[in-house]
């Protein structure tokens, strides 16, 4: 085969056949030239389709930020105008009630609110009900739901049925036959009537049985061969496997009971026994007019909430570790 040469003098020019080994090497330079480019139009493919993909993700995290600072800040905004309103006066707070910055901080407000009532004690009387109710809530519900899920008996099924028929129900339902049951066992107008009435919670049981359902039957039969009893193998094994579902349902439970407000002004009438809930109540009916006190109110609602956002920035992620991993592994 006769190669032709473009020569820049003379034009083309004939030159010699191709020998069989040059033939092959011109045949693996192409191949190796043509993989080359191929490689190289693959790589700027993929570097553009990258580069797109981290401009869409990049574009997508911007929107999800932008979208939980949003919802982040309505969820603030309340608390941020209560906190804004008690450092106001009562004519500042209807002439500007959008503006955040108070034209002179009021600190004064906050004295007031102590002197004006008993402020301090339905703080304390809150954190004492809430507690006491609370644990009473973890040893029943725990005792409750360990039977539910470790213990064989007959009509267990419908025992558990009974307890999520329970569950639907709204809680203004059990009012009156609680309040007939405290009346006839002379507990109304007392503390004690309001953490015996409230002392079991059906959602624990619910909540504490979806956890310990799923703890490993194996440490139970290890835990029986040794010889113990029914109590040592909940406090001693199950619990401190499920600290966290216990920690979560000591949270809920006690911010439900310190917040608690219908149920408490049903049970309780003399004013030194007021819960902060309806202790805040005093503000609105002071010398028997409504709505006087707007700073008040808002300086005693900003003061009930503290102690809970303080609880709860700090536990926070014990809640939703205890919500999303309700499980106990091997």
């Amino acid at each position: 085969m006769t190669t032709q040469v473009l020569d820049a003098n003379q034009g083309i020019r004939q030159t010699a056949p191709m020998t069989k080994p040059q033939k092959i090497i011109r045949d693996v330079g192409m191949a190796a030239a043509s993989e080359h480019g191929q490689k190289r139009a693959k790589k700027n493919t993929a570097v553009k389709t990258k580069a797109a993909s981290v401009d869409r993700r990049s574009f997508l995290a911007l929107a999800k930020h932008l979208f939980l600072a949003t919802c982040g800040t309505i969820m603030v905004f309340p608390f941020l105008w209560m906190l804004s309103g008690s450092l106001k006066s009562n004519d500042e707070i209807f002439a500007n009630p959008l503006n955040l910055i108070p034209e002179q901080f009021r600190w004064e407000t906050f004295v007031d609110t102590f002197q004006s009532a008993p402020f301090g004690l339905y703080i304390f009387n809150s954190f004492s009900v809430a507690l006491f109710t609370t644990l009473l809530v973890i040893i029943n519900s725990a005792m409750f739901a360990y039977a539910l899920t470790q213990l064989n008996f007959r009509s267990k099924t419908v025992l558990y049925f009974i307890v999520m028929g329970c569950y639907m129900l709204p809680g203004a339902v059990t009012y009156i036959p609680s309040y007939i049951t405290l009346a006839k066992l002379g507990l109304l107008d007392s503390h004690m009537g309001l953490v015996a009435s409230n002392a079991a919670s059906v959602f624990g049981v619910f909540y504490l049985r979806q956890v310990f359902i799923k703890v490993h039957p194996s440490l139970i039969e290890a835990a029986r061969i040794d010889g113990a009893g029914e109590i040592k193998i909940l406090w001693a094994i199950i619990l401190p496997q499920c600290r966290a579902a216990v920690a979560t349902l000591f949270l809920i439970t006690f911010i439900t009971n310190y917040n608690s407000y219908m149920w408490p002004s049903l049970v309780i009438t003399t004013q030194e026994l007021n819960l902060i809930a309806t202790g805040i109540r005093h503000y609105f009916i002071a010398e028997g007019n409504y709505g006087l006190n707007w700073s008040q109110i808002m300086a005693a609602s900003t003061i009930a909430v503290l102690p809970l956002l303080i609880l709860f920035i700090v536990c926070q992620k014990t809640i939703l570790s205890g919500i999303a991993d309700n499980g106990v592994k091997e």
